[in-house]
């Protein structure tokens, strides 16, 4: 390859050098003698060749180096937005010739406009196919899907991307697993960035939280027949996981599946579907209605005097009233109030029982 350019260099040197010598006789109005003339062609031969071999490696380095750039980055981008992004180009190029025939035989003018409108139709094509490659290939629905028509199905439904606290709260596999989430499951790569961070993290607690994430991850890959997608799109203008999910959100029109307070207000702000587990678990949680009657334990003091804590299967806490001298006892409760928090459901109950003097027990209160 050194030899090729040194070789292409040195050809490339004897014409500019004829040039050059032919111009410099024209100034001069006299030819130069022939030995002068071929020594100096000579001359510009071997410096071409020189200044051939020494820039050719330097050479290639950067053009190696510019390829590699171009196929990282397109190893990056989906299939399918490099098929749509074609496709768009080769829409704009089409567009693009039909006008530029009707201005080429202009004068002056005419091949310029033809190469502007080259340009920019190739550009705009390939920018709007990349962009819009989902309604793209929704035309092409008539191609047969992979799989059975559960994947067909699945293709329909909206996809749900996941963010780190659900990955890392666990509950979401199990979810899964049941079959009351279809479509695509996508996990972002600064999603997957931040898990291996706090896997990596020194504090041992943040560590077991990251390892639990990457587990929750493989389990879902594996045992719960979803399809799961690694995004690598990134923003780079964007700092906060949070405000990364919500414009990936937006350019896929997909959901995102949290348990982030915050970040659920934050989504549904800018109009994105948040499916918040949290709520899921609230929504499932029987309902207790006030004057229904349950037996609990009581187990820790409340926040103000006398109250008593208990707790039911699901969590839900219950507040007693007076309850402070039952602690540590199993008695019947009755409901007086129920107020939904954006926490969960808190349950305000009184005790059915009293405490007896002449037995040392307690009685049901009729």
């Amino acid at each position: 390859m050194k030899g090729t350019v040194t070789l292409a260099a040195a050809l490339l040197g004897f014409y500019l050098s004829q040039w050059g010598l032919s111009f410099w006789e024209n100034l001069r109005g006299q030819p130069l003698s022939p030995g002068l003339y071929w020594s100096l062609v000579a001359l510009g031969v071997a410096l071409s060749g020189m200044a051939g071999g020494l820039l050719a490696w330097p050479c290639f380095t950067f053009i190696w180096q510019g390829i590699r750039w171009i196929e990282d980055r397109l190893q990056k981008i989906p299939l399918q937005e490099i098929l749509s992004g074609a496709l768009g180009l080769i829409s704009g190029l089409i567009i693009a010739n039909l006008i530029g025939t009707s201005f080429y035989r202009l004068p002056w003018i005419g091949p310029y406009i033809s190469m502007v409108a080259n340009l920019l139709l190739g550009y705009l094509g390939w920018s709007v196919g990349s962009k819009r490659r989902e309604d793209i290939w929704a035309l092409f629905t008539y191609l047969p899907r992979r799989g059975s028509r559960d994947k067909k199905e699945e293709a329909r439904a909206c996809p749900k991307i996941l963010d780190t606290s659900v990955i890392i709260d666990g509950r979401i596999a199990d979810i899964i697993k049941t079959g009351f989430i279809e479509g695509t499951i996508i996990i972002p790569a600064f999603v997957l960035e931040e898990l291996r961070h706090i896997a990596d993290s020194p504090d041992s607690l943040r560590r077991n939280r990251g390892r639990r994430g990457l587990d929750i991850l493989n389990k879902i890959r594996k045992e719960t027949g979803i399809t799961v997608k690694v995004v690598d799109t990134d923003f780079e203008d964007l700092t906060e996981v949070d405000s990364k999910l919500v414009r990936l959100a937006q350019k896929l029109s997909a959901a995102i599946l949290t348990n982030d307070y915050n970040l659920n207000k934050v989504a549904e702000l800018q109009g994105v579907k948040v499916l918040n587990i949290n709520e899921l678990a609230n929504a499932i949680k029987p309902v207790v209605l006030p004057g229904e009657e349950m037996t609990v334990q009581i187990i820790k003091d409340g926040k103000e005097m006398g109250q008593g804590v208990a707790y039911l299967d699901d969590g839900t806490m219950i507040v007693i009233e007076n309850g402070r001298r039952y602690m540590g006892q199993t008695i019947p409760v009755q409901v007086t109030s129920v107020l939904q928090t954006a926490a969960g459901r808190m349950i305000f109950a009184r005790p059915k029982v009293q405490e007896s003097s002449s037995e040392g027990g307690y009685r049901c209160l009729s």
